[in-house]
């Protein structure tokens, strides 16, 4: 039997603001299966993105187990984490985060030469080119982020994020900067690449219309996830 892409068990997440103890995530449990789209729906300040940065390990849990990709996360160091992170993980932000003096091509292409520093320029101008084109910015290469529409950052975005073929995408609000319409285009074109690669997708969205798109939809309330039932 597969393993899941994601199976997280009893995570708790306890933080500190201003001396105050704060409880973020409690008891949560999670699976995620390869080529699933899980949408999490919640109110801001829920939880949602803090288990995003757990899941990725760019935040601790205070306890639980977290298997993402075959791979216990919580016994990882931080040198550790940063190579799951390079070879397992996706993300997509709200914010776009292309580094403005580089091109579309660029960005892209910087991922690739972090992940495989052995890979020939080529090599790397080619799988570049090429996730540029599967978001339909194959005419678009050699633009900077300046000369693009926020719909077009996005997708670069997404280029960047599936160009080494992730075995798992974390997407935090993509659509949040876009209007309704680029939003949908690109969510569009986000579930398409997953299902054809089976890259399994959790996707944190305030759109109700966008979480019914997903496979299944989960909801956080006050650091608790439950599923959600439709409507």
């Amino acid at each position: 039997m597969t393993a899941s892409v994601v199976d997280a068990q009893g995570v708790n997440l306890h933080l500190r603001s201003g001396g105050t103890p704060l409880h973020i995530l409690k008891d949560v449990g999670l699976k995620l299966e390869a080529g699933e789209v899980v949408a999490i729906v919640g109110p801001s300040g829920s939880g949602k993105t803090s288990l995003l940065m757990v899941l990725s390990g760019l935040e601790q849990a205070t306890d639980g187990t977290i298997n993402v990709v075959g791979t216990d996360i919580t016994d990882l160091n931080e040198d550790q984490l940063a190579v799951f992170r390079r070879e397992a993980l996706g993300i997509l932000f709200q914010n776009f985060h292309l580094i403005p003096s580089l091109t579309a091509l660029e960005n892209v292409a910087l991922t690739l030469e972090i992940a495989e520093p052995a890979l020939p320029w080529a090599a790397v101008r080619e799988r570049a080119a090429a996730a540029l084109t599967d978001v339909g910015l194959g005419e678009r290469l050699e633009h900077l982020p300046s000369a693009l529409s926020g719909g077009e950052q996005q997708r670069v975005g997404l280029a960047r994020a599936m160009v080494g073929n992730p075995k798992l995408l974390l997407a935090d609000e993509p659509t949040g900067n876009l209007d309704q319409e680029t939003g949908a285009h690109v969510i569009e074109l986000m579930f398409k690449l997953a299902r054809e690669r089976g890259t399994a997708i959790l996707l944190i969205t305030h759109d109700p219309g966008l979480a019914r798109k997903a496979d299944r939809q989960l909801r956080m309330n006050e650091g608790h996830l439950s599923e959600q039932v439709p409507a």
